[in-house]
């Protein structure tokens, strides 16, 4: 599924979106992942955030990488994955270059890429295209459609911009 939750700045949705990455835990009540309470961030989440959170020393291809190498996948088999979806994000050109490199979009599909190539099951995204220039963000929002419908992943999409999550 592709769910959006939309409302004005300051009314939680990013809030509840932590709670549901395992960030934070609800003052009440729960949230449950396949009847499973969230207590902790898990492997079967990606977060996408309103800002890149890269870390600058490192490439961008190696960014993409980082959730790999966390999980020991083989080095070949990482750089293959952070090569399909740095094309994905039209990055690929910019593999070799550090993120302070990048302009802020830039910077944000690199974290756009890092968040897929993570490969889980669910997708969160916080404003994650407030950064984009007009024209990228436009862009962005057809891409991901086209790619949850080709990855069948659920994607929880926070926004303020009820024409984005329509």
């Amino acid at each position: 599924e592709f769910v959006c939750i939309v409302g004005p700045s300051g009314c939680g949705k990013s809030t509840l979106l932590k709670m549901i990455a395992g960030f934070l835990e609800p003052t009440t009540g729960h949230v449950l992942l396949d009847d499973e309470a969230v207590t902790e961030p898990g492997p079967d989440r990606g977060v996408v955030f309103q800002h890149a959170n890269l870390y600058p020393w490192m490439t961008v291809r190696e960014n993409v990488e980082l959730a790999g190498k966390f999980r020991k996948v083989p080095k070949a088999e990482r750089r293959k994955t952070a090569e399909l979806y740095l094309d994905m994000v039209n990055l690929s050109e910019f593999a070799d270059q550090r993120p302070y490199e990048l302009s802020g979009g830039m910077q944000q599909r690199v974290g756009l890429a890092r968040a897929l190539a993570a490969e889980t099951d669910i997708l969160l995204m916080d404003e994650a295209f407030s950064a984009l220039d007009p024209l990228i963000r436009t862009e962005m929002q057809d891409q991901l459609i086209e790619l949850q419908h080709d990855l069948k992943k659920t994607i929880i999409f926070i926004s303020h911009d009820l024409n984005e999550a329509m």
